[in-house]
Formats: structure tokens, C-alpha cells, sequence
């Protein structure tokens, strides 16, 4: 009998075990989220508040300049603030804006989606669309992106 054979695989045998020990090891850990998408640079308008359709030719705008900053227009007024934005959760704070007269509905829209980003909780990007979903709200804020 040619015991050869079975001595020249034996190295092979426990490149086997070692592979199979490997695969057992990272079988038990969860797999990497992947990484999200910076909205820094991204500039968005307004398409729905909610349950309701922006007044049409709106201006109503979002823009992340640079991280941790946020700016854009409310329908009248230009705003600015600061933004968090970790694993899905979105936060805006220390908001401010312009003080220029807005009247009737683009005042209206304006109070509303400003309110609405205060209470911003998470967001969801789904190709060129930015849904960010508020407290109180069935539906979310819905932006088409402009830029990149």
C-alpha cells in the first residue's frame, strides 16, 4: 500500500482545520453596517410637508454646507443653524433666520417646515430623495436633491 499520498496531504489537512476554525470565529459576528451616506455638500428642495404638497414654483429649500451645518430657505427667509446627523438620527439646533416680510401661504409653509425641522428625528436617503421623518407627523418631509 502507498502510504505517500495520505502523508503529502496531511499539510493540506490542517490548512482545512485552520480555514474551518476562521469561518466558525466570524460566523457569530454580525456583519459591518455599511457606512452612510454624508449629506454634506448636498443641497435639497422641498417637495412635500408632510401629508401636504409644497406651494408650487416653492423655494423652500435644505442645504449642508459643511458638517455639522445646515442652511437653506424657508419659503421667504433664508435660515441657518446646526445639524446632527448619526446613524439615521437626524437633530437640528440653534436655528435662526432672516426676518424679511412673508406673506399668506408662502408665510404659512414657511412657520410650518421650519417647525417641522426643529422636530426632525431620523432621515432615509433613497437614491436623489431625502425623507426626514418628524415628531408628530404620519408622513415625512420629502426633498428632491438639487446638488451634487
Amino acid at each position: 500500500m502507498n502510504t505517500a499520498l495520505p502523508n503529502l496531504l496531511r499539510p493540506f489537512a490542517w490548512l482545512g482545520l485552520l480555514l474551518a476554525v476562521s469561518l466558525a470565529a466570524c460566523a457569530g459576528q454580525p456583519a459591518a453596517a455599511p457606512s452612510p451616506v454624508s449629506l454634506v455638500g448636498t443641497e435639497w428642495r422641498l417637495e412635500a410637508l408632510g401629508d401636504s404638497a409644497v406651494m408650487e414654483r416653492s423655494q423652500a429649500t435644505l442645504t449642508f454646507p459643511e458638517a455639522g451645518r445646515v442652511a437653506g430657505n424657508g419659503s421667504c427667509n433664508r435660515f441657518f443653524g446646526s445639524v446632527r446627523i448619526t446613524q439615521g438620527h437626524i437633530g437640528f439646533d440653534q436655528m435662526g433666520s432672516t426676518k424679511m416680510a412673508c406673506m399668506g401661504p408662502a408665510n404659512e409653509q414657511e412657520v410650518r417646515y421650519l417647525a417641522a425641522l426643529q422636530k426632525a428625528e431620523r432621515y432615509e436617503l433613497r437614491g436623489r430623495t431625502l425623507l426626514i421623518h418628524v415628531k408628530g407627523m404620519a408622513q415625512p418631509l420629502r426633498f428632491a436633491q438639487t446638488a451634487p
